[in-house]
């Protein structure tokens, strides 16, 4: 009976971020040898029993942790792709403002981090020459600092975001408390 409504949500769910799937794809695309890397480390880090009896090979459970840990991370970059395709980047930096600022007591140091992670995001946008990222590690191609100012737009909350936090606390707590 659960199956059905799990499947049920996760397609809703899909076909909600439609807009995002070409970010999904390019993000996933982007992240194809930190993927690997991981399901290579997990797999071999794994103990349990050898995989076709041949010993150089990762272990069963291994490959099953492996490929858990891939779906992970695919699903969290899809999420990330759905916020983005949502919020947009303005939007993403007023929630992380939104999220920081309360636990920080240095504003001007959050701030900073935004303008940074602002700075760090329209960079990763652009595709890099072929070697780029060598010059980027040596310091050849430094640019001289950046001239303007980041202004980050904090909108007014309205009636649905109450609604949207409401139902937040609630799904939380009710994870907590059946969970």
């Amino acid at each position: 009976m659960a199956l059905p409504a799990l499947m049920a949500l996760l397609i809703g769910l899909a076909w909600l971020a439609r807009p995002a799937w070409a970010r999904w794809w390019r993000m996933l695309k982007r992240m194809r040898w930190l993927l690997v890397c991981v399901a290579l480390i997990v797999a071999y880090g794994v103990p349990g029993d050898a995989l076709l009896d041949i010993s150089w090979l990762p272990t069963y459970q291994g490959g099953l942790e492996a490929v858990l840990h891939v779906i992970r991370l695919s699903l969290m970059l899809g999420c990330l792709a759905a916020l983005f395709a949502t919020l947009g980047e303005q939007g993403m930096l007023v929630a992380l403002l939104g999220i920081i600022a309360p636990i920080s007591s240095h504003r001007e140091g959050v701030e900073r981090f935004v303008v940074r992670l602002t700075l760090v995001m329209e960079n990763l946008q652009g595709e890099l020459p072929a070697g780029g990222w060598r010059k980027i590690l040596a310091g050849v191609e430094r640019d001289a600092e950046p001239e303007g100012r980041l202004q980050v737009v904090v909108p007014a909350w309205a009636a649905r975001d109450f609604v949207v936090s409401a139902g937040g606390i609630v799904l939380l707590a009710t994870a907590v408390i059946f969970g």
